[in-house]
């Protein structure tokens, strides 16, 4: 075990080890998966449940604030858990932010009403942005990108594994157990990631030559926080709960945007910034970020539609909603499976970028044609097209980005690129949201006349039971508004990941950092890295 900790803390601090993983790496990564999976599963699960609360805590109309605590939390708090890892080591951070997570699951799961549930899942939250942070910070620690491209499948593999299972779990763990242990199953697994991370996690400690506590940017880190929390409620808000026009909704963006710029300007200053500014001088790391950004814009987009259409137009079963994107989540596993296995053989990189947004465009337009007459079989095709690009972009942009920067930067850089894909989720589903519910409610006004307005007044979006209960004309209509709704939607889509495309095509293929050193020409970052950036 000491010769493989040695290994293992040489790899950390140069970004790899030669020859095959050691035992200890793998039990770590099984670890850092169960973390991972539970940050990604738990809202899956709790969307099901979230009937069943209801009925036995009151408070219907604080509903969305379960969910949007949650993801306020994580989002506010996750460039934070990456900077703490810089500074005091990702072992012992990673580690508390899974307690925190496990005792915000233990509350949440207590909770005698929804307001202590609420602030309950607000903790849990704050722990899970430092789960994902983690997971990607440690993995680019103890595997050198040229060897963690092979890996890429079993991120890829949760993520599917979360979206199918969680609908399916939830329900089960629902009318089986009751809706508390929905939150409680997190703690067994929870326990058992943290005793393998503490057991078996080797990490060299960060240098703390001129870092203390005083040093860190505490300003920064209230204002980014601040900004994050306003663009996250003005994306959650925005068209439900208040006009976009109204006086709510104008007052968060302008705390948003003054709370960013004095958080830019802060930055300049730090001793210890949250985000180190020169990070974004390397052309490939800020090329992910925008590239990050619009996949999760067009991803987060596409799970929230694709099952509301399937099920309103084509007369899916809401039970088994995570099955409907088994075309798109099977894609998207195997195509990132390939794409890792032939980044760590050739050590290239940019053909994925540039293939993965060409393929996302072609998916969502493909997507936008679809009406009432679509089959199963030809829109699984057309999700299979949109998840293969996925497959080429998820992974391999935080790979890149990691190789962008120096090891010391290694948790900035990975909570900076998780933050702009969350963000990107965070408006995806706001504007696509707003853009089909809009166009929902006209169709239905020009179809069904006063009747059609009066249907969809409060939501746009009508469960199977209320479907069921309209006269025909009207059900005829609402399944035209909603095929409209999703085709608006989809093809503001295609047309933003353009954007994406433009970015790829300017990524500069920049050597991976292999096993056995991580010299500034091979992190790619200064002017070291710049003479050594090779065109595809």
């Amino acid at each position: 075990m000491d010769a493989e900790t040695k290994r293992e803390a040489s790899g950390g601090a140069g970004g790899g080890t030669d020859g095959p993983r050691p035992r200890s790496v793998r039990v770590v990564l099984l670890a850092l998966m169960i973390a991972m999976l539970l940050a990604m599963l738990d809202n899956m699960i709790i969307g099901t449940a979230m009937p069943t609360i209801v009925g036995d805590l009151g408070g219907l109309e604080h509903l969305a604030w379960v969910v949007t605590a949650y993801t306020l939390a994580t989002a506010a708090s996750t460039p934070i858990w990456g900077k703490l890892g810089d500074l005091y080591g990702r072992k012992r951070v990673f580690m508390t932010s899974i307690v925190i997570f496990l005792i915000g699951s233990a509350l949440s799961g207590m909770a005698q009403d929804m307001g202590q549930l609420i602030a309950f899942r607000a903790v849990q939250g704050l722990g899970a942005g430092g789960l994902m942070v983690g997971v990607m910070a440690i993995i680019g620690d103890l595997i050198p990108p040229r060897e963690r491209g092979k890996y890429q499948g079993m991120m890829a593999g949760v993520m599917a594994f979360a979206m199918i299972a969680g609908p399916l779990v939830g329900g089960f763990i629902t009318d089986h157990w009751g809706w508390r242990w929905s939150f409680y199953i997190n703690l067994p697994l929870g326990v058992v990631a943290l005793i393998a991370v503490s057991a078996v996690l080797h990490l060299p400690k960060p240098s703390r030559e001129g870092r203390s506590a005083r040093n860190i940017d505490y300003l920064g880190a209230t204002l980014l926080t601040v900004g994050i929390t306003a663009i996250v409620l003005v994306t959650t808000w925005g068209g439900t709960e208040y006009a976009w026009g109204s006086a709510v909704i104008m007052e968060l963006i302008a705390i948003g945007v003054a709370s960013l710029i004095g958080f830019l300007f802060v930055q300049t200053r730090a001793a210890e910034p949250v985000i180190p500014l020169h990070i974004f001088r390397n052309r490939n790391f800020t090329l992910m970020s925008v590239i990050g950004f619009f996949t999760g814009f067009v991803m987060f987009g596409a799970v929230l539609f694709l099952p509301l259409y399937q099920q309103s137009v084509q007369g899916a079963s809401a039970t088994n909603s995570g099955l409907l994107l088994l075309p798109m989540l099977g894609a998207m596993l195997a195509v990132s499976m390939i794409a890792g296995r032939v980044t760590t053989g050739s050590g290239r990189y940019k053909v994925f970028p540039v293939v993965g947004s060409v393929l996302m465009i072609v998916g969502l337009f493909l997507l936008a044609q679809m009406d009432t007459g679509t089959s199963r079989v030809t829109s699984g095709v057309f999700m299979a097209v949109l998840g293969a690009g996925m497959g080429c972009l998820m992974q391999i942009t935080m790979l890149v980005a990691q190789n962008s920067v120096e090891m010391k930067d290694m948790g900035v850089a990975s909570s900076t690129t998780t933050l702009a894909r969350t963000l990107g989720s965070s408006f995806g589903v706001a504007i696509m949201g707003a853009l089909f519910n809009s166009r929902v409610q006209d169709v239905m006004t020009e179809r069904a006349g006063a009747l059609g307005s009066k249907v969809t007044e409060q939501s746009a979006q009508l469960d199977a039971a209320s479907l069921a209960k309209l006269p025909v004309a009207a059900r005829e209509a609402y399944q035209y508004a909603v095929a409209s709704g999703t085709h608006s939607a989809f093809l503001l889509g295609a047309v933003l990941a353009v954007v994406a495309l433009v970015a790829a095509v300017f990524v500069k293929e920049v050597p991976l950092r292999g096993a056995g050193g991580s010299g500034p020409e091979e992190a790619g970052s200064g002017a070291a890295g710049a003479k050594e950036t090779m065109a595809v």
